[in-house]
């Protein structure tokens, strides 16, 4: 169980950061996560966008999403490590399976009632149906 746990680990690096440097950042994220046994599942790179508000004099950064299962041992060094990195300006790590299992059920439950209800319409159209062609004989 501990095993598959699910994280989405977001940095905001400082926008004059070079996309060499970028690009090196990511892959020791990675190596960090995949020597914990961990996995990388996703990435997504969101580019330089505007800041909600001011950090650290900075009115724009550059946005980069993980995907990380994995044991979660590995999510303290890294976040030590975003900490200590003067290049990243805000990091943020948010556990997700939880949420995504109960949506999951949710999701499901919706499914089941239109199932339900889809049935249930066809039982009274048919019915309709049946109705009006015994009238329609009684004539």
């Amino acid at each position: 169980m501990a095993n598959n746990r699910v994280y989405e680990v977001m940095y905001i690096a400082d926008p004059a950061t070079p996309d060499e440097e970028i690009a090196s950042l990511n892959e020791e994220i990675k190596k960090l996560v995949e020597s914990e046994d961990g996995e990388v599942v996703k990435t997504d790179d969101m580019g330089r966008r505007a800041l909600a508000y001011k950090i650290k004099k900075f009115t724009e950064g550059y946005y980069f999403l993980f995907e990380i299962q994995s044991s979660g041992r590995e999510i303290a060094e890294l976040e030590r490590r975003m900490r200590i990195n003067d290049k990243i300006i805000r990091y943020l790590t948010v556990r997700v399976d939880e949420e995504r299992k109960t949506a999951d059920k949710i999701e499901a439950k919706r499914k089941s009632r239109k199932e339900k209800l889809a049935s249930l319409i066809a039982i009274r159209d048919a019915a309709r149906e049946e109705a009006s062609e015994d009238a329609g004989d009684n004539r």
